[in-house]
């Protein structure tokens, strides 16, 4: 729409029909084609037009991008010179230290025994993922030498010189926050900061996220803005940027620069009022931020992003989240509390809360300490607790009292029937190890079968506590968008 407005004939190549982009009347063309170097190669030598636009498709146009410019089509906006700099970890590593940006540690091995000895320098969790990936396919959290060798032999099909594994620090229980840019090579205007409600370790797009944030002080939001901006000037970035970052012991890391419009750009344009496809557009035809006269708002509200999943779909798949992207859609409610706002997305996504009744916790070992927090939230607010054997004595032992239910496999009736007789309305089950133990998965996968909402982290858990608490003052009214943005300023 951009386009046209620029007084120019707008043509789309793309081959997913569940996107608004392939309705006819959306541009002026319509190719529905693959999007492989050869189609729209073939197109382009057709259209003969002014340029092409990689960056509003997510990673497979930008993975054209070098091939389509070496077969002398112009790539409007951030060049593929920019990308490949993103992609590479080694170069954009040596800019970050450059420009005093810190990073996670990290390596890059060709070899089991090269891995094992960056593992020994960086030291334990560590996140490990092929050199090329896409939706975080093939990444995973390794804790020690024994997974780290099962990953690199079953995981990965093999390492070589030409098929190295990428081994970052991981950063436990650090706060994930990610920021949009829209930068026009000399200037970069940041509307707005995400804080993921899921701490580090599951993927962004399948972690609930809250504008503005709600934990992170103003300190860290206005690093996270000034290393975005510095990011996105120095990669001489022209359109749209994500960039996402980890917060531990007060110290914002970067982990990874995206040179393109994010799954998040639809959420900020909705809650911050303005619409980052079509400026990022105009500025990749040739305005500057100075000719749009953009300025950094406050905002007075809370939106909160949900992801979606399938899993009532898949009966067999675990639900747990992790690296790997599950999600196969994202909801956004709004409202003036964090609370609110939070039941609204839960409810949009089909993830109803119970506003009463009783709350089942199962807690692996390494999160008891954080699930002391919902716990006591959903104390406060009236609701039954019961947890599994180990939960309950952790519990007992700090003065919490709850009402003790058999593991699976223990003495009748357990946990799967408390799920299945109706006593259970809400389950927060945290999973233990890497894959969870079978009765773990068990436990959730009879959570989807009964229609249960289950929680998987104890973040969650807590967002949960506060959106029912908000919901129980008075009702969720409907308000419009537009409504909101009156009272941005």
């Amino acid at each position: 729409m951009a386009i046209r407005e620029a007084g120019l004939e707008s043509i789309m190549v793309n081959c997913n029909p569940e996107t608004v982009s392939t309705d006819y009347d959306t541009s002026d063309k319509l190719y529905f084609e693959p999007l492989t170097v050869e189609d729209v190669l073939s197109i382009y030598r057709k259209e003969k037009p002014e340029g092409v636009i990689v960056q509003f498709g997510g990673q497979t146009p930008l993975n054209l991008a070098r091939e389509l410019a070496e077969a002398g089509v112009p790539i409007l906006g951030t060049s593929p010179e920019t990308i490949d700099l993103a992609e590479d970890r080694d170069r954009f590593c040596r800019i970050m230290r450059r420009l005093g940006i810190p990073q996670p540690a990290s390596g890059m091995a060709a070899s089991v025994e090269e891995a094992l000895k960056i593992a020994e320098e960086i030291g334990y969790p560590l996140m490990v993922r092929p050199s090329y990936v896409l939706g975080g396919r093939g990444m995973e959290i390794v804790h020690d030498d024994q997974m780290l060798k099962r990953y690199l032999t079953v995981a990965v099909e093999e390492v070589t010189p030409e098929r190295p594994v990428l081994i970052d620090k991981f950063l436990d229980n650090a706060i994930e926050t990610e920021a949009d840019a829209i930068a026009d090579g000399v200037n970069a205007f940041v509307p707005a900061v995400m804080e993921h409600i899921e701490l580090a370790g599951i993927h962004s797009g399948d972690s609930a996220c809250v504008i503005p944030p709600i934990s992170i002080p103003p300190k860290h939001i206005d690093t996270i803005r000034e290393y975005t901006r510095r990011i996105a000037i120095e990669l001489k970035v022209v359109g749209l940027m994500n960039i996402q970052y980890a917060i531990q012991h007060d110290t914002v890391y970067v982990l990874e620069a995206n040179p393109r419009a994010s799954r998040t750009v639809p959420i900020v344009s909705k809650v911050c009022g303005l619409s980052m496809a079509r400026i990022a557009t105009q500025i990749i035809l040739g305005k500057t931020l100075a000719d749009l006269n953009l300025r950094e708002i406050r905002i007075p509200y809370f939106g909160v992003k949900e992801a979606v999943f399938p899993f009532n779909m898949f009966p067999e798949v675990d639900p747990v989240l992790g690296p790997e992207m599950r999600s196969t859609g994202e909801v956004l409610g709004m409202a003036r509390s964090f609370g609110r706002a939070f039941f609204k997305a839960q409810e949009a996504a089909q993830a109803v809360l119970p506003l009463e009744g009783t709350v089942l916790f199962t807690i692996a070992d390494r999160d008891k300490p954080a699930a002391l927090e919902p716990v006591r939230r959903f104390r406060e607010l009236g609701f039954t607790i019961m947890a599994t054997d180990g939960t309950h004595q952790f519990l007992k032992e700090r003065g919490i009292e709850t009402q003790a239910v058999s593991k699976l496999g223990s003495s009748r009736p357990n946990l799967l029937d408390a799920i299945k007789s109706g006593q259970i309305h809400l389950l927060v089950n945290t999973p233990s190890g890497k894959k969870g133990s079978a009765d773990s998965l068990n436990i959730r996968k009879a959570a989807i079968k009964y229609k249960i909402t289950y929680i998987t982290t104890t973040a969650a858990a807590i967002a949960a506590a506060k959106g029912i608490a908000a919901i129980r003052e008075g009702e969720a009214k409907v308000r419009s968008l537009q409504s909101y943005h009156g009272e941005l300023r």
